[in-house]
Formats: structure tokens, sequence, C-alpha cells
């Protein structure tokens, strides 16, 4: 949480929590534009942006109760700085359309890891997570055989590298939170890296492994031939 940030902190905080999946909240100057089904802009003015985990996008004003502008579940949210100024985008393939919010004086930045009656409280960490799979790698699969952690690629150190039980190649991606389709991303490139590197024909297998993903994030998952476990650290939630 942070009050008065300039462009970059606002920016690191942002692109840290969208992969962790927390809920981020935004307040400042800024212009809004919509491409999409319609096209629509609004001038700057002191706005608040909030980005859900779910893909959600709310744009508010200080008057009623419903957004100026916003985007549905399962929208891929981003950030990048443009300058000295912060640029969000919250877009989605099919309609295709993205909501840009183009923040120039940031007031206040926060992002938080809400739960309820129906999502994870998460106590445990990646660590534990792994731990658990290693001391007991039917938690994966049947068959599921642990051959190395942190194994190093071009794209990053695979969380956990093994076998299953047909000898193919499996790539585990561990989340101790919901995750959105930034993980999915991630587990793409470890898959995509492993595949230059090993010989020619090797059937690899990428495992996303999780308490929950959005709606969005398994919708990618199916896109790109990958699968979801869903598991929780030890101590996390019922």
């Amino acid at each position: 949480m942070r009050s008065d940030p300039d462009a970059s902190e606002a920016a690191s905080l942002v692109a840290e929590s969208i992969e962790r999946g927390a809920l981020v909240t935004l307040f400042g100057r800024c212009t809004v534009e919509y491409d999409g089904r319609a096209a629509s802009s609004l001038a700057a003015g002191e706005r608040h942006l909030m980005l859900k985990p779910d893909g959600t996008a709310l744009v508010h004003t200080d008057e009623g109760q419903k957004p100026v502008n916003w985007q549905p579940p399962g929208c891929v949210h981003d950030c990048r700085l443009d300058g000295e100024d912060l640029v969000v985008g919250s877009r989605r393939s099919s309609p295709a359309e993205r909501l840009t919010v183009r923040f120039s004086a940031l007031a206040f930045a926060a992002a938080f890891d809400p739960t309820d009656e129906e999502s994870l409280d998460v106590v445990g960490t990646e660590a534990d997570l792994k731990r658990r799979i290693l001391e007991e790698p039917s938690l994966v699969e049947a068959g599921f055989r642990p051959l190395a952690t942190e194994r190093r690629t071009p794209a990053g150190a695979i969380d956990v590298y093994g076998e299953d039980s047909e000898g193919r190649t499996v790539v585990l991606e561990l989340k101790r939170r919901r995750v959105g389709p930034d993980a999915v991303g991630q587990l793409t490139r470890y898959v995509e890296a492993l595949e230059r590197d090993l010989h020619a024909g090797a059937e690899i297998r990428g495992l996303l492994v999780a308490p929950s993903v959005t709606e969005r994030a398994r919708a990618l998952l199916a896109e790109e031939g990958l699968e979801f476990v869903p598991l929780t650290p030890p101590d996390g939630g019922t």
C-alpha cells in the first residue's frame, strides 16, 4: 500500500500483484480509452481503478454506484510505463476489446489478497507446497516421480521437474494462492523452453499446481494443452 507513488513504484506493485492474483486498487488522475464493440474516451480526471483477480476491471468516479467503464471477468490485466505515465490495460479476445487507463498522477496504489466463504485462505508457502509434493508425489497423480527442483531453463527455474508413469517429462509450476492467466503464461514458457532443449519428439506435460484458478486461466490451460492440479500447501484452507 503506497500513498503518492511514482509511476515506477506503482508499475512494480501492479505487475507483481497481477502475477500473484491479488486485487489491485489505484486512484489518481487518468484518461480512459475503450476499444471493442464500440469505442469511448474519457478526458483526464480523478478516478478509481480496481483490478480483480477474476479479470474484472472497474473504473469509478466520485458519483454514482455504477462504474463509468468496466471489463467483465475473464479479461487479462497488464501494465507498463510510458515515460512518466503508468498505463494499465484489461483485454479479452472474444469479443476483442481493450480498456486502457493512463495515469499521469497517482495518489494511491494498493494490493490485497481477499478471501471469502467461497475462496481459499491459504496459510502455507510455495516452499511448503513443494515439500508436500516431494514427500508424497502421488498427490499430483499416481506414478508421478520428481527428479529435480529449481531446474534451470532459458525461461527461468522450474519448480519441480519429473516424469509420469509413462516416462513423459512433467513440469510443475507451483502457486500458493488462486492464480490467473499470468501463471499459465509462465508455465507455457517453461514447457516451450524444455521443448527446445530436449531431444526432438520428447513429450512434455505442463501442470499448474495451485488451490484454484480463475475461469480465464482454466480456459488458457485448455488452449495451451496444459493441466491443472488443485492442491493447497500444508495448513491451507478447506
